[in-house]
């Protein structure tokens, strides 16, 4: 891997800058990672633009970019003053470089280059899923290997994650992510956006048991997911039932929730035996990341499989499961401490898997 940087610059610590706006929120953080991995966030400021998108039934990227550029630098500023810092005291600048909305993504990563060109700090461009997959090293200081389950409006998969840059995608969605799922469903049923909270709200009240709804690729050993197919289901019922009632929503949206719910503990059993397989011995943990790791229905369904497995379930706090600065930070001092550091000529990128060769960081890097 690369140079350990606290054995290059002699520091104790390593205070990072993170930037993030690969989608609707506008975030910024100071994170400090000390030199025996330990982290600890200072700051941590997110602007949601839920406002702005409502209108619209979901996020509108031309809407989201601007939103960016007006309030980005009121955030970072916000981020060093919460955290008593001077923008001279941050040791390197991490940013989003991807995936996500690529006008978003520029905001952000270009003001990261320009702050670390301007205070001669190293630039670490971050692929906004490894924030995710690194979470809860930061939160739970979990070691390697481990399970992630990223569910999110944008992504849904499994990932091993065996090191920082190291990463294999066991599975994913072949379609609709299934945080997409949710509001399409919301916004069918005139639930409102963001159609996650929305679901879940009204689906208290509801009969989960009442509709049979199809669960895509289940007969499947591979650990991929489907959800265009239930999503259809569920247009063709609330069309059949025209117009709907409030029991009929409600039941509706329970049973929606529930058959998603199934479809992930089946998913994730599967993934942890195959886990159990390759690393046999090794303690087992499941962590979850992205905005539908709120939703309770699928929290118990994973808390289920996990304690059925003999397994870890680790779910950092929501605030650090949506989009935030602080995971980016995170993600940005692993990497310093292993000697990277990005060139300002870095590309923004509107698709960036993990599970790519230009991830692991190397000496070359240093």
């Amino acid at each position: 891997m690369g140079v350990d940087q606290f054995a290059v610059t002699g520091q104790a610590q390593a205070v990072i800058l993170g930037i993030e706006t690969s989608c609707d929120e506008t975030a910024a953080a100071i994170v400090v990672r000390d030199q025996s991995g330990h982290g600890t966030i200072r700051s941590n400021v997110v602007r949601s633009q839920l406002d702005e998108h409502a209108a619209f039934g979901g996020v509108v990227p031309e809407l989201a970019a601007r939103a960016h550029v007006e309030w980005l630098d009121h955030i970072i500023a916000q981020a060093l003053d919460e955290a008593g810092l001077r923008l001279d005291e941050v040791d390197a600048i991490a940013a989003t470089a991807g995936p996500g909305l690529i006008g978003g993504v520029l905001v952000g990563l270009t003001t990261g280059k320009a702050l670390a060109a301007a205070l001669g700090k190293p630039l670490l461009a971050i692929n906004h899923l490894e924030g995710h997959a690194l979470t809860a090293r930061l939160t739970n200081g979990v070691e390697f290997p481990y399970l992630m389950l990223l569910v999110s409006g944008g992504h849904s998969q499994f990932v091993l994650v065996r090191g920082v840059g190291d990463y294999q995608r066991w599975g994913g969605t072949i379609d609709d992510a299934l945080g997409e799922a949710f509001d399409k469903v919301a916004k069918l049923l005139s639930l409102g956006h963001p159609g996650g909270p929305a679901v879940e709200r009204i689906a208290r009240s509801g009969d989960a048991l009442r509709f049979k709804f199809p669960k895509p690729l289940l007969r499947e050993e591979r650990l991929d997911f489907s959800f265009s197919g239930l999503k259809t289901a569920v247009r063709l019922q609330a069309e059949a039932l025209a117009p709907l009632s409030d029991r009929d929503v409600a039941d509706i949206a329970a049973s929606f929730q529930e058959t998603v719910a199934k479809i992930i503990e089946t998913r994730a059993r599967q993934a942890l035996e195959q886990f159990e397989r390759l690393f046999p011995g090794q303690p087992k943990r499941l962590v979850v990341a992205g905005g539908v790791a709120a939703n309770r229905r699928i929290g118990d369904a994973l808390d289920t499989v996990c304690r059925l497995a003999g397994a870890q379930l680790i779910v950092p706090p929501i605030a650090l499961c949506t989009d935030n600065g602080a995971m980016i930070a995170w993600a940005g001092a692993e990497r310093l401490a292993l000697g990277a550091d990005d060139s300002l000529a870095v590309a923004a990128r509107p698709r960036w898997p993990l599970d790519t060769p230009d991830m692991v960081v190397t000496p070359d890097a240093a």
